[in-house]
Order: structure tokens, then sequence, then C-alpha cells
């Protein structure tokens, strides 16, 4: 590890900062020294977060900048705070949609897939994988994450695809796993079966069409609707309720199916509603999954009448061929000619997408591998409803999981793909017997045949997904890591993903490793634009993160995505909130390049918090005290929103505006003591003001800290600020709220009569009790400057002059006799307008004392500071009206 252990200060800081410069710098520096390296503290709590692997098919967008900035800004926290944090890197092999995506590219150059051949095309996607991956890693650099690349791991690397084999072969063994003819979501365009949450439902503007089904030697029909009525061709029967009077006489009676001829029957089910429409449902088996399920109780037939692409088959008859969109019309058409077309309805219904072709998914009888939801779930139920399950953040996230996993589904995980964990099933092709197993069959344990067939699909994504927090710390094996960082401390994932992903996780942590796999998961929102879309190609409203780096800084990208909502929340993207970080940065710069032209060679140990504090120092070591404590408070809850917001406050009113200005009097003044003290002050603030705005804002906290008197080779190693009772100074804070109270009453009263800041003034001050008067006395000093007076008098007793404005303060009286620069009557309107003010916020709190419910359910302290906010305002209207009668006398 490089040592570079600064302790004196550097003055020599640029005008600017240039955040190209330092985070290329700062991000080498880092990775060179390994501090982002997990265990290097054998003996500190551990701390792991894992991060949600992004898919290999493209870049990073703003959704991923913000999910991780929030993942690093815990990490850095936590590795200040003395733990030995892992953040673990990774990335997913994304089966359907990675493997789309080549597709297309191999389109492009005329090629498909089944022209290369299975192992072929793999090794083009693996190329594709190593291009993209190396992309991820330069976009987690520029971003400033914490990485610990060492641990980095791959869904379809060699440790997760032991982990995901034995997985499936034991939930296989326990009946939790298995295969069966059931009807799927299948996506036509992607020719692959899809599970029920990648489906997207969209409103489409349809038809319903109605169709009559003569009953066979007789003269009657039954009328039946569908939105579908391609599928019709697979009908195996229409169902009626066994209590409905209008069929009771035709149930066992078969009806002939118009165009084809073939005859189905008449059957009784309570599944349909005889209040619904006609009464009478067509029975599709093999392409409706409430179909599928009348089907079995009446041992139907299952006729498909499409192929993988929605293409129609043999089955369909003369309409084979057709694609099942062009065969509707065809039928449509043909019902009109025979007559058995009742009606056409526009009809809005909602239609299942494939989320990642786009394609309308088509229900589809299909053998496929699925797994028993229900005992997985029950375990998850319980652990939570227990109290011994996950927190979530928001909580009200906790009654949406447990919504859906009571709910759940079998779930389908086998994918008609070439790109994934490829399922460990094997087939003998002489006795059709099955074999499932962790290592590849060889031969078959029935027959003993060589002549065996490994199962052509692929796992779904999410099957191994779901293993992610602990196959990537080397589950099953016993590893070091396994042992000393699971389960992980934190989850930070977006809300739409709750089922896909950490419910999952949450099962499968469960049933093979006896813990929950996360203790926090906090849920944020999306990324929408100003507008408040969602962000999509087609409507080109996305935001590329190196994009806003390379116009602002990683910075203020961070600090801005970070800071601008609440947990669970959506967060809009705008440019200006941007700019409002790059500029907060830029005043941290300035303020420290400030502290350190006045630090001279001043030393890490030359820092001396033990002299004679001025009031203004005091007053910033209990802000700077109070901002730790409440900073900490929040981090811990995840409340990132409101840490910006009293970072921002401490940095740029307390520390920039007000505390800088001040101590300008001691480091320009002939007091060599005052100076070293306020110089302590200062480099002890920028210390750990640096060290709290560090995990938001690493590499201009690291420029700065830098330069800075320090011990330590970096920042991200530096002890998190701790609360310290020493600097608790409430006498400092009353002190410094009445000199600022002054200071901005008298600069406002020079705008309103455009006296400029340049030019003298008589100021006179009458504090409203003796105790004040020592503190004013004491701090004249600053208000002369600051209010730059010709003559400052304080004093208990004043004559008051005529021509004078007014100003009134918590504590004191303002004077400022500006005889030929104000209008009398001027004046009077003025103070009568804030009088109007007063009476209002007067009345306001009266108001809501004298409510019975307040004063019950509020907590005594908040009654108590409404009574001196009320005192206070009544002070302040007496003086005015006071004032205003000398004026008018």
């Amino acid at each position: 590890m490089e040592e570079t252990k600064t302790t004196q200060a550097s003055t020599s800081m640029p005008t600017t900062y240039d955040p190209k410069e330092a985070e290329k710098k700062w991000y080498d520096y880092w990775l060179k020294g390994q501090y982002f390296k997990a265990g290097q503290r054998p003996d500190a709590e551990p701390y792991t977060i894992v991060i949600p692997p992004p898919n290999v098919t493209g870049m990073l967008h703003i959704g991923h900048a913000l999910d991780c900035t929030l993942q690093d800004i815990m990490v850095r926290t936590k590795r200040m705070q003395g733990y030995d944090t892992l953040w673990l890197p990774g990335s997913d092999h994304a089966g359907i949609a990675t493997q789309t995506k080549v597709e297309q590219k191999l389109r492009e150059q005329g090629i498909s897939r089944h022209d290369l051949g299975r192992e072929k095309f793999l090794e083009k996607v693996w190329e594709w994988k190593e291009q993209y991956a190396q992309s991820i890693h330069e976009q987690w650099a520029k971003m400033g994450f914490s990485l610990d690349y060492s641990r980095e791991r791959f869904t379809l690397d060699e440790g997760l695809s032991k982990a995901v084999r034995k997985v499936f072969v034991e939930l296989y063994k326990k009946g939790l796993i298995y295969r069966g003819n059931y009807i799927i979501n299948w996506d036509p365009a992607a020719r692959t079966a899809l599970s029920d949450i990648e489906v997207e439902y969209k409103e489409v503007q349809g038809n319903l069409y109605h169709l009559k089904y003569p009953v066979k030697d007789s003269g009657e029909s039954i009328t039946v609707a569908t939105t579908r009525p391609e599928t019709m061709l697979g009908d195996t029967a229409v169902a009626v309720h066994p209590e409905d009077d209008r069929y009771k006489h035709l149930i066992g009676k078969m009806l002939v199916l118009p165009i084809i001829g073939r005859e189905i029957p008449i059957i009784a089910d309570e599944y349909v509603e005889k209040e619904f429409g006609s009464g009478a449902v067509k029975i599709t088996p093999a392409h409706d999954p409430n179909d599928f399920e009348v089907g079995k109780r009446h041992d139907l037939p299952q006729i498909l009448v499409m192929d993988e692409g929605g293409q129609m088959n043999a089955n369909a008859g003369k309409y084979q061929g057709l694609d099942r969109f062009e065969c509707r019309k065809q039928i449509v058409a043909d019902m009109k000619e025979q007559g058995v077309l009742v009606k056409i309805e526009e009809h809005v219904h909602q239609v299942g997408h494939s989320e990642r072709s786009g394609a309308v998914i088509e229900p589809y009888l299909s053998t496929q591998w699925f797994v028993r939801m229900k005992p997985l779930a029950e375990r998850a139920i319980e652990a939570q409803k227990a109290g011994a399950g996950v927190n979530f953040v928001p909580n009200r996230f906790e009654k949406i999981y447990l919504n859906w996993i009571e709910n759940v589904r079998d779930w389908c995980i086998s994918r008609q793909l070439w790109w994934g964990h490829r399922i460990p099933a094997w087939y003998c092709e002489d006795c059709q017997e099955i074999h499932v197993a962790q290592q590849d069959v060889t031969a078959c344990s029935k027959c003993g045949s060589a002549n065996l067939r490994q199962d052509n699909d692929v796992l779904d994504t999410w099957f191994s997904s779901g293993l992610w927090p602990f196959s990537t710390l080397g589950w099953p094996d016993e590893t070091e890591d396994m042992k000393r960082f699971y389960p992980t401390n934190l989850l930070v994932t977006g809300y739409d993903i709750i089922y896909f992903w950490v419910a999952r996780m949450i099962f499968t942590a469960l049933e093979f490793t006896e813990q929950i796999p996360f203790k926090d998961v906090l849920m944020h929102g999306l990324v929408r634009d100003a507008e408040g879309r969602k962000m999509s190609k087609s409507l080109g409203n996305g935001v590329d993160p190196l994009e806003v780096i390379e116009k602002y800084g990683a910075d203020a990208m961070r600090f801005m995505l970070s800071t601008g909502s609440t947990p669970g929340q959506d967060l809009r993207f705008r440019w200006e909130k941007v700019e409002q970080a790059r500029n907060f940065a830029n005043k941290i710069w300035n303020a420290s390049r400030f502290a350190l032209m006045n630090l001279g060679d001043f030393k890490v140990e030359d820092i001396d918090l033990s002299g004679s504090l001025s009031t203004a120092d005091r007053w910033i070591l209990h802000r700077l005290n109070e901002t730790v404590r409440d900073v900490t408070r929040l981090m811990d809850s995840y409340e990132f929103g409101e840490v910006g917001r009293l970072l921002y406050n401490f940095i740029w009113d307390d520390l920039c505006d007000w505390y800088i200005e001040f101590s300008k009097l001691s480091l320009y003044g002939n007091d060599a003591q005052a100076k070293k003290t306020t110089q302590s002050v200062l480099a002890y603030v920028l210390d750990r003001t640096q060290r709290l705005i560090h995990p938001f804002m690493p590499f201009i906290s690291e420029e700065i800290w830098q330069h800075l008197p320090h011990e330590g080779e970096t920042i991200t190693l530096a002890s998190w600020p701790v609360y310290e009772a020493r600097f608790e100074a409430a006498d400092a804070v009353g002190e410094m709220e009445l000199l600022m109270d002054i200071i901005r009453t008298v600069r406002n009263i020079r705008a309103e009569v455009n006296v400029p800041m340049s030019k003298k003034i008589e100021l006179m001050v009458k504090p409203s009790s003796s105790e004040t008067l020592p503190i004013l006395q004491r701090n004249e000093e600053y208000i002369r400057r600051f209010c730059n007076t010709s003559l400052l008098d304080i004093a208990l007793e004043l004559a008051t002059p005529d021509k004078a404005m007014t100003g009134i303060v918590t504590g004191a009286e303002l004077y400022l006799p500006l005889a030929g620069l104000i209008d009398i009557s001027q004046e009077i309107a003025r103070l009568e307008k804030e009088l109007q003010t007063l009476h209002g916020e007067v009345e306001r709190i009266e108001k809501k004392l004298s409510n019975q419910g307040f004063v019950a359910k509020a907590p005594a302290k908040v009654i108590e500071e409404e009574k001196v906010k009320l005192a206070d305002y009544a002070d302040k209207r007496d003086k005015v009206i006071a004032r205003l009668a000398e004026l008018k006398g």
C-alpha cells in the first residue's frame, strides 16, 4: 500500500476545481492503494452489499447511477465508521435480453443463430458480454464507485453455475421442480416462454366478436363472445353454468364448430358466470389458462392451432401458414359469410405484451419446467410475519411483497434460448428416462445406454440472479467470505423488481442458507424526466450518466441524484438541479481555498481548540456537532434527501456565508493567538465537513482533504466524525442568531433605501434586557464590520431619533438615523406592513394553542416552542406599535 502521509496544509489549490483531472487521478489512486478491498480489518464488524447486477445488454443508464450511488454512499460511510466493508460487483447474463441484442446484430449481417449453430453463436454472445462488461467497468469508475473488484462475479461464471445446478437438483429431488404441460406466456417474436412478471399489460382498443355455434341436429344455437376468434379453431367445448335454466336442456349435447365442422360438447362448469354476457363460454384448453383448468376437469382434448412463431399450424386447416392476426381477419370474414357472426363490438381490454420484444403474448400450451412456489412462499411469509424477515424501507413495501407471495403461482423457469444456464436434465433416447444431476450424465442409470440428450432449454435469468446474495460469496462451498459477509446488510433496488428479484432471493436464501439474504431492503423509485414521464427510447428522453459527468462532474450528478428524492419515491431529473449541485461543489472549493490561503504552514498538530474561542468559533463548532449527529442518524435510516439538505445548509449558509466572513476579523487582525485559534477552527471544521460530504462527493472531498492539514493516506479511510459533548454551546447559538438577525436586518433596510454596503452608516442598538447588553458589547466588532458603521451606539436607554429607519429583532431594537435619505411616510407604511405580518403570526399561534385537539396530541416540547414563538412575535408587535406611535406623534 502506498505511503502518503501529509500533515501540513498545501496552499496551492487552483482557482477553479477541474472535475475531469481530479476524478481520474483519485480513482486510480484508490484502486492502486486497494482501499476498496474487503477483509483488511479482520477484527472489525463486517458490512456487506452485493450490487444488483446490471445486464450485459448495453450501457448503464441514469437509474443505475441512482441505484449504485445510494449503495456507494452507505459503503463509504460504513468504511469510515470502521466497518470491514464489502461492496461486491458483478453483472447478469440477462438471457433473453442479451440473446435478442446479439441476434439483432447478426440479422444486420444477414445471419441467424441457426446458421451459426449453438456453440458458434454462444461464442458471439461471450464476445458481446466482454465488450459491455468492460464498458460497465468504465462507467463504474467514472461514477466513483468503491467496489471490491477482486471479488467480481458474473451469473454465468463457474462458481455461480455450480450454485445454480445444486439448487435445481435439490429442488427437483424435493419435488419443488417439475416438468409438465401447462399454459404459459409465450413470446412468438423471441420464441420463448415468459414468467408472469415478464409480461407487461397494456390497454388496447380491440373488438369483441359474438359467434353463433349451432347445436347438432337442432334448430338451436349458442352464442359465445371472444376477443381472439382465431383460437376457435382449437375449441373443444362450450361451457355453461350448471344452474343456468337457459341451457340445462342442452348440457351433454353436441355443437358443430363453424367453418371446420368438428363436433364439440356442451359442458356444465361453475367457472362460468351465468350473469355475464350470454352465459356461455368457448373452451380452448391449449390457448387460455382458465380454459386449460376447465379442460383438465372435463378431460377435454388440447388442440394447439399455432406454432412457436405465432403462425397457424396444420390443426388450423385451411388457415395453416397464416399469421395469427391475419388469420383473425380471414376467420371473421368467413364467419360473416356463413352467417354465424352475430355482431362485433368495440372493446377496450388489457393485452399482455412481452417486456423484452414487445410482441403480443400468446397463452400457449407447452412442455416446460416449473418451480412449485407455494411451499417456498409459506416459509418466507412465516418469517416475515414473525418479525424475522426483511426490513423494507419504506415499510409500505412489506405489504406489497406479502400480498404477492401470499398469492404466488408456480413459476415457469425454462426458456427456449441458447444463452443461459442450460437445464441440467438429460433424456435417454432409448428408454425415455429423465436424469437430473449436478454433473453431466453420460450413461442411463435405468438401461445403461449412452444415447443421452441434454435438455436444449436454459433457465430463466431470475433463477440464477435469485441466488445472487450467497452464490457470489462462494456458496455452496463453505468459503471464508460466506462465513464472514453473509447475510448481507443492505439491498438497494427499484420498487419495480420487488417480484422479479427481491422475493425470489428471499425464497431461495431461506431454503438453502436458513437465513434471510439481507437485513434491509431500500426501495427507490424511477428516475423520470423533468415532466414526470418514464424515460424511454421511443420518447428520446433518456439521460446518459456519462453525459452528465462530462458537463458537470461525477460529484454533482451523485449529489443531485442521491439527495433529490425520498425512499420509495420517483425522482425527476432536471439539468438545473445538477447545475445547482455543481455550484454547491464550487462553493465548497472556494471556501476551502480561502481557508488554505490563510492557514499558511499550519500543520495538523497545530490544531488546538482548547484556547479562548470567540462566539463565532463556539457557534460553528456547535453547528458542526449538530450536523454530525443528525447526518449520522439520518444516514442510518436512509434519508439521503434530508442529509443533503442539512449538509447544504451547514456548508453554504453557516460555514461559507457566516463563519468564514466572521473569521476574517481575527485572520486579518493583529492578535496572533486569536488568529491561531481561528486557523484551528477553520482547519478542524473543513476537515470534518469533507468527511461528511465524502460519501456523496468522493472526488472533490478527497482533493480538498489532501490539501488540508491531515493524517492518513486517503479520506476514504479517515474516521467518520462523531458527536462530541464538549462542543455544545447553546449560548453561543443564541448570541450568533442575535448578531445575524441584526446584520440581516440592517442590510435589508439599506437595500430598501438604496444605501450601498460600501457607505458607512450610524447604527443605534437598544437591547431588550440587561442580559443582552453584554452580549452585544463583546460582539460589537462583528456588528461594526458587517453593518459598516461610522458610529455604533449600544445602550439600554437611547434617545431615538425621529428620522430613522427601525428594525425589530428578537432581543433588540435597531435605529438607523438616515436623515435626508428616508421619507417618514414611507417608513410608517413599511412598519404598518410589518405590523400586519406580526398580527397574523400572533393570531395564527394563538389559534393553534387554543385548539384542544392540537394541545392534546402535540408533544410538550412542541407546545412550549409555540409558546416561545408567540411571546417573541407579541414582543416584536408591541415594539412596532410603540415605534409607529413615536413616528406619528
